[in-house]
């Protein structure tokens, strides 16, 4: 395992499907890797064009636009060192027929990719990958072509792996129906998460974190209202990001006092901790 306080000089890229994902799912896991010192490239494949804007745009503003300048400000938040956009098309729901675009991110052939995500990474020294689990989360068509970038990114490189989920037993208990995840896997008609024993590593932070996070998801202003993320119940729903991961132990697994979870270890699904402040 990495030493802590050797996290300086390392370099993570994170990717991600459309402007906000990194925030929501990411959003203090990025922050505290940039605190620590490592260095923090963000991709994100998409623009999210086919969101609808809860306020009004400027005259001649695109929501693509709008949306990347959100992106923009949420990852100056979390302390990301560069910012790289794929330039895909958000391919919408799933059964929606935008998914058949020319450019829809789930129509892309995910070896072209991951060959320039590959090039990236070796151009970064980034020798670890944080991208959606094999369920895309909650089965968004991009969130699974993410995932097979990323996978196929991380053969190509053999970096090690932190495939992003949720755990939707604490979810459920902790904040039943309120995390946006609830909300998109409702709108697709999909299951979401995964159970804790499944779950590799959980990632906390303290005050300063939450509040960081807070600010990078509402950013996102032209998708997420303050009522949809209101800050006296954001840590019951936003508190832990949860990760599986492939391949030795790495960077995320050295965020502080990491503590096995020996129920998930039986299960034969890696080395589960916790990494708290």
């Amino acid at each position: 395992m990495i030493n802590a306080t050797a996290l300086r000089g390392h370099t993570v890229l994170a990717l991600h499907a459309h402007p906000d994902d990194e925030a929501i799912f990411t959003g203090i896991t990025l922050r505290r890797l940039a605190d620590a010192g490592v260095r923090v490239v963000l991709v994100v494949a998409t623009a999210g064009d086919l969101g609808r804007s809860r306020i009004p745009l400027a005259p001649d503003e695109s929501i693509a636009r709008r949306r990347v300048t959100e992106l923009e400000q949420s990852a100056a938040l979390l302390g990301v060192d560069r910012l790289v956009l794929l330039g895909r098309r958000d391919s919408g729901l799933p059964g929606w027929a935008s998914g058949a675009h020319a450019r829809a991110l789930a129509g892309a052939d995910p070896l072209v990719l991951a060959s320039r995500l590959a090039e990236l990474a070796d151009a970064e020294g980034a020798a670890t990958l944080i991208y959606d689990d094999e369920h895309g989360i909650y089965a968004h068509p991009d969130h699974r072509a993410v995932h097979h970038i990323g996978s196929i990114t991380a053969e190509l490189t053999g970096a090690t792996s932190y495939r992003i989920t949720v755990d939707r037993e604490h979810l459920h208990a902790s904040a039943p129906g309120e995390h946006l995840v609830h909300r998109a896997a409702g709108a697709a008609r999909v299951g979401f998460g995964r159970v804790p024993a499944e779950i590799s590593l959980t990632i906390t932070g303290g005050t300063r974190h939450l509040a960081i996070k807070h600010a990078a998801v509402t950013a996102h202003a032209s998708q997420i209202g303050p009522d949809q993320v209101p800050a006296d119940r954001f840590d019951a729903g936003y508190g832990r990001e949860w990760f599986v991961r492939h391949g030795a132990p790495g960077v995320l697994d050295s965020l502080g006092g990491a503590e096995p979870t020996v129920t998930a270890a039986r299960h034969g699904r890696g080395e589960p901790v916790t990494a708290a402040p």
